[in-house]
């Protein structure tokens, strides 16, 4: 009868414990899991934004019309401009902090504290930027108005280009009265509240103006240049429309209603960039606190700028991606 004699020395031994089979920290392997649990969130986020948009496709909003902003640039025509801008930034700031971990490695104390700092102040212009950004996507910039359906029309001239409300709609008079002793006004037939105008006042302008035409969200193929552009009707159809069908005015956008087409992608928008501006600003904290502990001497006690690292790897996870919201929201 043969005996089996299970190996206990170093040779036969896989791994008894107390060291480190991956070389990683504990820190920086939760790091990693925390990172990784992210990533399937904003991945179901994004695939949730794409099967709507591929739902609702004839109607969605073209990114080029939508974010054209500049600042200081009012008037101006800058389609992706600031946005390509704020992806640069942020990009930049990845940068910094793979400089900030060198400089750690290297036990370079006021390196990492100047890199530390060009970092967070990336991260302060992204979420600014990304605030100003939501502030005119809020406010609108042209106006259109809804039909019973829940239908977007926008007005557009004889050659095609937006026109807004004020260009050719005028305030008239309003029905209300006080209510009570408070300064609010209670409106008792304009049923545009919280609009600058009123659907009849809307009408008026268009019937005044016999070059406007009204644009569709619904999104056809140009033969002719093969590019995706919004329906035009003509302006027998855009009177039909603006008299039978118009309900209401809005302007700009919010969780109900988008002037630019379908309200699920200003749905979509506040949440997931809001989400990860939210992360951006975590970051921003996280790096800052970082930059006080190197200021004072934290890591240069300890004999290593480990939690440099562990933040590092939050920031460019988080720079990761805004690359797949900025290509889902703004490119595609």
């Amino acid at each position: 009868m043969e005996t089996t004699v299970a190996a206990t020395g170093t040779e036969g031994q896989k791994w008894g414990g107390g060291t480190k089979p991956l070389g990683v920290s504990y820190g920086k392997m939760m790091m990693w899991f925390f990172i990784l649990s992210d990533a399937l969130t904003f991945s179901g986020f994004l695939a949730a934004y794409g099967f709507s948009r591929f739902k609702f496709i004839e109607e969605w909003p073209i990114a080029d019309e939508v974010f054209n902003h500049f600042p200081f640039l009012h008037g101006v025509d800058a389609p992706m401009f600031y946005v390509a801008l704020m992806t640069f930034i942020l990009i930049g700031s990845s940068v910094t902090m793979v400089l900030a971990v060198d400089a750690g490695h290297h036990m370079n104390r006021k390196k990492v504290a100047l890199y530390l700092l060009l970092t967070v102040i990336g991260g302060l212009i992204f979420v600014g930027s990304q605030a100003w950004e939501w502030a005119n996507f809020i406010s609108g910039e042209y106006g259109a108005v809804k039909t019973r359906g829940g239908r977007i029309l926008q007005f557009v001239d004889a050659d095609g280009k937006r026109v807004a409300l004020d260009e050719f709609v005028s305030v008239g008079d309003r029905d209300f009265e006080a209510y009570g002793e408070s300064e609010g006004i209670w409106y008792e037939t304009s049923g545009d509240i919280g609009s600058t105008y009123t659907i009849d006042e809307v009408r008026e302008g268009f019937m005044a103006n016999p070059d406007l035409l009204i644009r569709t969200t619904q999104i056809v193929v140009n033969e002719e240049t093969g590019a995706s552009e919004k329906l035009i009707l003509s302006r027998d159809e855009s009177m039909f429309k603006l008299q039978k069908q118009a309900v209401s005015v809005v302007e700009g956008a919010n969780l109900e209603e988008n002037e630019y087409g379908a309200p699920l992608f200003a749905d979509f928008f506040f949440f997931i960039t809001g989400f990860h501006g939210f992360h951006v600003f975590s970051g921003v904290v996280f790096n800052l606190i970082i930059f006080f502990n190197v200021l004072l001497g934290t890591y240069e006690r300890r004999g290593h700028y480990e939690m440099v690292e562990k933040v590092g790897l939050y920031w460019h996870f988080v720079d990761l991606v805004w690359v797949f919201v900025f290509t889902f929201f703004y490119l595609v």
